[in-house]
């Protein structure tokens, strides 16, 4: 099998950009959102044991690949943003949909 010719090598960055960088990372990893679908997922992988080494996917409520899950199943991530990504449960919540009806 044919090694990839594109490297994956850590950011090369200074010390101050990187230190920057770890605060940027942990204040949107404690986003509301964040460590919603955190919980979700720790939920679903207690009650599905047998789908360890899957990731849940939060828009399709299923589990998939890793690499299916980070790429979008081929489409990339630039159509996943902001009112485009929903997540079936919030649809089905009344206090969601008095929510997304506010802001559309």
């Amino acid at each position: 099998m044919k090694s990839s010719p594109i490297r994956l090598t850590k950011q090369k960055l200074s010390p101050k950009a990187s230190k920057d960088k770890a605060v940027r990372d942990l204040a949107f990893a404690k986003t509301p959102a964040r460590r919603a679908k955190k919980a979700e997922n720790q939920r679903k992988h207690r009650a599905n044991p047998g789908m360890k080494g899957k990731d849940y996917d939060h828009k399709t409520s299923t589990f998939k690949s890793v690499k299916a899950n980070r790429g979008n199943d081929g489409e990339g991530t630039k159509i996943e943003g902001k009112r485009k990504y929903t997540i079936k449960w919030k649809i089905r919540h009344t206090k969601w949909k008095v929510f997304l009806a506010l802001v559309i």
